[in-house]
Parts: C-alpha cells; sequence; structure tokens
C-alpha cells in the first residue's frame, strides 16, 4: 500500500487506523503497562500521525510509519515517568535467541505489569517480535534501531521475561474507600435498574463523556443521549470492580451475568457529582490485555 494523493490520504488512514487500531494498542498497553494509559498514548500518535500527513509526502509502508510514530509517543509518555538506561557496546553485540515457540508464549501471556520491569529497549523488542509477530527488519524500520540492538534487547528481556514468570505476584489488592464504594453502588445499581432519570440526577454540569474510539460528548444536555441510546439495548449487565486498580463498572452480557466482563466505563466523580465518563464499549479491544477483578 503506497499512499501518495494528498486528497484521499486521510480516508485511506481512517481506515488503516480501524483495522490497525487493536495492535497498536497491544503494542502500547504493554510499553506503558496499562490498558488506560495505552490507549491514551494510541489516541495521542493518531493525532500526531494525521497532523503529521499532509506533509509526509509518499508513505510507502504506512503501517511501519504509523507503529513508529506510535513507538515515539509511548517513549514520550515514559520520559515524563522516568528514563532508562541506554545499551552498553557489549549488549550491542550479543546475538538473538533462536526462535523458540515457548518464548513466545510466554511473552504473549506475561501481563502487563510484567512487562514494565523490562528497559525500554528490551520491552519495545519482546512486544514487537514475541506478541505482535514482527521480523528483525521489521522491527529495524520501525523503531529506527539497529538489528544488532534489537537482538541484544531481545536476549536480554526473553531471560529476564523467564525470571519473572518464576516471581509471585505481591502487590497489594486495591481498595475502594467507602465514599468511593457507596458512589459506584449507587451508579451500578441506579443503571442495572434502568432508572436513568435518576442516573441523570448524579451528572454535574460540566460532565464530560468519552465514547472511546466513537465519540466525545460535554455537559448534561449532551452526555443525556448517551444514556438513551443504553436504554435501547439489552447487551449489557454492570457489576462494580478493579481495572488495573482503578475502580469501575465492569460491563457483562446482560443474557449470561456469569460471563467474563466484555468491557469496562471509568467514572470520575467531583463533590458527589458525576464529573467524567470514559466508556469502552465501542473499544473492546482494550479489555484483552486488561486486568479486571470484580469487587
Amino acid at each position: 500500500m503506497n499512499i501518495t494523493v494528498p486528497g484521499d490520504q486521510s480516508a485511506l488512514f481512517d481506515r488503516l487506523f480501524g483495522e490497525l487500531r487493536p495492535k497498536l494498542h497491544r503494542y502500547c498497553a504493554r510499553m506503558t503497562g496499562s490498558v488506560v494509559d495505552g490507549e491514551d498514548v494510541l489516541q495521542e500518535a493518531m493525532a500526531k500521525a494525521f497532523e503529521a500527513l499532509p506533509d509526509a509526502g509518499p508513505i510507502t509502508n504506512p503501517e511501519g510509519w504509523l507503529f513508529r510514530i506510535a513507538h515515539n509517543a509511548a517513549l514520550d509518555f515514559l520520559r515524563r515517568r522516568t528514563r532508562e538506561k541506554a545499551f552498553s557496546d557489549e549488549e550491542l553485540d550479543m546475538i538473538v535467541d533462536p526462535a523458540n515457540p515457548a518464548i513466545d508464549r510466554q511473552a504473549a501471556a506475561a501481563g502487563l505489569h510484567t512487562f514494565m520491569r523490562l528497559p525500554v529497549a528490551q520491552r519495545s523488542s519482546v512486544i514487537m517480535m514475541d506478541v505482535l509477530g514482527y521480523s528483525l527488519l521489521e522491527i529495524s524500520a520501525m523503531l529506527g534501531t539497529s538489528i544488532p540492538a534489537i537482538k541484544a534487547a531481545l536476549h536480554r528481556g526473553r531471560g529476564r521475561l523467564r525470571e519473572l514468570a518464576d516471581e509471585p505476584d505481591d502487590r497489594p489488592l486495591p481498595r475502594l474507600s467507602t465514599s468511593e464504594r457507596a458512589l459506584l453502588d449507587v451508579y451500578i445499581d441506579r443503571f442495572n435498574a434502568r432508572d436513568f432519570d435518576a442516573v441523570r440526577d448524579m451528572l454535574a454540569d460540566e460532565v464530560r463523556l468519552e465514547l472511546v474510539a466513537k465519540a466525545r460528548l460535554n455537559g448534561r444536555k449532551e452526555v443525556s443521549t448517551y444514556f438513551y441510546n443504553y436504554s435501547r439495548v439489552q447487551d449489557w449487565c454492570f457489576v462494580p470492580g478493579f481495572v488495573e486498580d482503578r475502580p469501575a463498572v465492569l460491563v457483562r452480557d446482560g443474557d449470561d451475568p456469569t460471563a467474563p466482563p466484555a468491557y469496562f466505563i471509568l467514572l470520575a466523580w467531583q463533590d458527589g457529582r458525576l464529573a467524567a465518563i470514559r466508556d469502552f464499549r465501542h473499544a473492546r479491544y482494550v479489555a484483552d490485555s486488561a486486568k479486571m477483578s470484580v469487587l
């Protein structure tokens, strides 16, 4: 696919974004250690790509171009949190491990928290090859990194993942304050009862809604249409829970309340009023990698 015509670049890339969005998110989520932060980075990368598109000229490898932008956006995000040590000359000379299905499965199954314990260069290389299945040449082009550096990163990263696989997850369980739990329970109870007038009464005047990958609405009047759309379908049942230690509404199939959550909704409160809603109904790929637990 070679995009060269300015007039149809935006439409073509809009379609390409839609096709690649789950794959790009898998990368961004593992780079940041969070499905939610990964979605933020993905949206930042999309905005940067569309901004750069008019002046980009011919793009012979759109997928690689998008992944390069997503990678750089993830690095920008990480730099805001911490800085990683660069490779030494000795590391750059190391040889990549041979293909090993067990290693591939180990990397693909590793949790996001585990990936965060790898240095950035190791993390990106392992994700690209062992999770997403790209070749050394493709990774080199996407990340702008030499093949010896990628080989070194893979060797180190895979070895570290093997070590981490045997370590117990001793992080403390998340907790909600009494007031936070009460607000979450009331919202879910009213929603499940389809008492949407009562739900609307919980909204702050300047409430913000993001229907991820679909729309953004602002203010009580606009956000009210969101509840109307939920009232027209039956495919949901809300339960309280956590997503990556964040309190959340977990959404199960309305016909099978015992099924695993299909997606989730994040809520933000201010002075007892609902100030922000972030609904992942149209971005269910985010839940694929999310660590979710029911309260």
